[in-house]
């Protein structure tokens, strides 16, 4: 079953267009990254998935219904971020307690696990904690939930190296044994890539790809060489990124779809080849300009 559906979806905030005919399927029990730049759109798709503003043009599915106001869709999800409105007037305790009564799925000692590993007191209030403890505490709430569809907006937020690293094995130890639609969405590939089954990149408000992690890792394949030999070989290659170094001439970013006999044809003329990492690949797609910061040098 696929647990989210949307189709050309828009959303606009006046002449502002935030989503720009979006349309991609996730489907049950995968964990999903969604990854982009700050203000590509992130947190407004998951907003609308998670039902809780609508979309201004196109379709979008969530367990099959529209998940604006809709109940069945605020039973089986949880959104988890840095903005959660907790009350006030509740201990962590009782927020807990709280929690339980609404979840079915609620994993209590999961939760109390979790809750003393971390150091947090029964007493304590939410809007009394640290940035980082409140996202260590909001990271609780959303793995007990256990919830058919869990969503992560920059969930680490605040947290330090040491409990984002606790936080990402927590996540991936109970999805092994209690699957469920996952989506984690971060700027930080680099530390959630072993644990994504896919990747959804958002540029712009649009999708720009949507593929499995293993394919990402392929995607593209970096070059360097001299610049007329470069140049030459460039021509018919989809250009990700490009710039010019001094000593050793150009190198560049391209798509890799060509095949391995290339390569070796290529090496015979002096150009060298090396991988090229998942996140750098996301980074050097979502940049606006081939060169990156260099042309802000580069142009007289």
């Amino acid at each position: 079953m696929n647990v989210v559906e949307c189709k050309g979806l828009q959303k606009k905030y006046g002449r502002k267009t935030a989503l720009k005919e979006v349309s991609f399927i996730l489907q049950k029990d995968k964990i999903t990254g969604l990854i982009g730049r700050n203000g590509a759109g992130k947190t407004t798709l998951l907003k609308i998935i998670a039902g809780y503003i609508k979309e201004s043009s196109g379709d979008i599915r969530v367990f099959e219904e529209k998940p604006f106001n809709n109940l069945k869709v605020s039973a089986n999800m949880i959104f988890i971020d840095d903005e959660m409105n907790l009350p006030p007037t509740m201990n962590l305790e009782e927020i807990l307690q709280t929690a339980e009564d609404f979840y079915p799925n609620w994993d209590r000692e999961l939760a109390r696990r979790l809750f003393d590993y971390f150091s947090f007191k029964p007493y304590q209030y939410h809007n009394g904690l640290s940035k980082g403890m409140r996202s260590t505490f909001n990271m609780i709430l959303g793995l007990a939930a256990r919830t058919p569809l869990t969503i992560f907006d920059e969930p680490t937020t605040g947290m330090d190296a040491g409990v984002r690293k606790d936080f990402y094995r927590a996540l991936l130890k109970d999805y092994l044994a209690h699957p469920r639609t996952i989506i984690l969405s971060s700027h930080l590939l680099n530390e959630i890539e072993d644990i994504l089954e896919d990747i959804l990149l958002i540029k712009d408000g649009e999708k720009f790809l949507h593929l499995p992690v293993e394919e990402l890792r392929e995607y593209a394949i970096g070059v360097k060489g001299k610049d007329s030999v470069m140049q030459e070989w460039l021509k018919d290659k989809e250009v990700i990124h490009e710039s010019s170094q001094e000593i050793a001439g150009t190198y560049a970013v391209v798509r890799h779809d060509f095949p391995v006999r290339e390569i070796e044809t290529a090496r015979r003329a002096g150009l060298e080849f090396s991988p090229i990492s998942a996140d750098e690949i996301c980074t050097l797609l979502t940049t606006r300009t081939k060169g990156g910061i260099d042309d802000v040098f580069n142009r007289g």
